[in-house]
């Protein structure tokens, strides 16, 4: 299914931007809801492959209408549950509340032994307007506990902020 079906919103579209993909990238979408943002990548792999994984049945059920690929695989399983033999060169979430909600150790964990070295995770959230709210630290600093050295990218309005976990070489 094409982008320019849906309505996509602001944050979901700077999201996949920060993603830096190229067309042979394996990527893990953490926390995929309806499969807004699995569309846009999917879009970007030409020989790649995208997982897209959510803990709701609603959200599996939802993304799986949505997108109609065969570069794209949705499951129903949290992210602290993935098995962990598998490999991927880039990982996003976007408005996953678990990393700043609590420690998210398991999942951090579970991103350290997926993700590639070289390869970068991505935490994107939309601050609500609330001051003081602002949870980069948290999540890198969780990030960093697992072996990501990490950046923090403030987006349009300052609103959007992007996490970015580097896995060391």
């Amino acid at each position: 299914m094409s982008s320019r079906r849906i309505r996509v919103p602001e944050r979901i579209t700077w999201a996949v931007e920060q993603l830096d993909l190229s067309p042979t990238d394996r990527v893990l979408e953490f926390g995929c809801g309806p499969g807004v943002a699995a569309v846009l990548v999917a879009e970007r792999l030409t020989e790649g492959s995208l997982l897209a994984i959510d803990r709701s049945a609603t959200a599996v059920a939802r993304a799986t209408a949505r997108v109609d690929t065969d570069r794209v695989t949705v499951e129903q399983v949290a992210l602290a549950d993935l098995p962990t033999d598998q490999s991927f060169d880039v990982a996003f979430g976007v408005n996953v509340n678990l990393f700043w909600t609590g420690a998210a150790e398991a999942e951090c964990q579970v991103l350290a032994d997926v993700v590639a070295p070289g390869g970068a995770v991505h935490v994107v959230y939309e601050t609500p307007g609330q001051p003081g709210r602002d949870v980069a630290g948290r999540v890198a600093a969780a990030l960093e506990r697992h072996g990501f050295e990490s950046t923090t990218t403030r987006g349009p309005g300052g609103s959007l902020l992007c996490v970015t976990g580097r896995r060391i070489a």
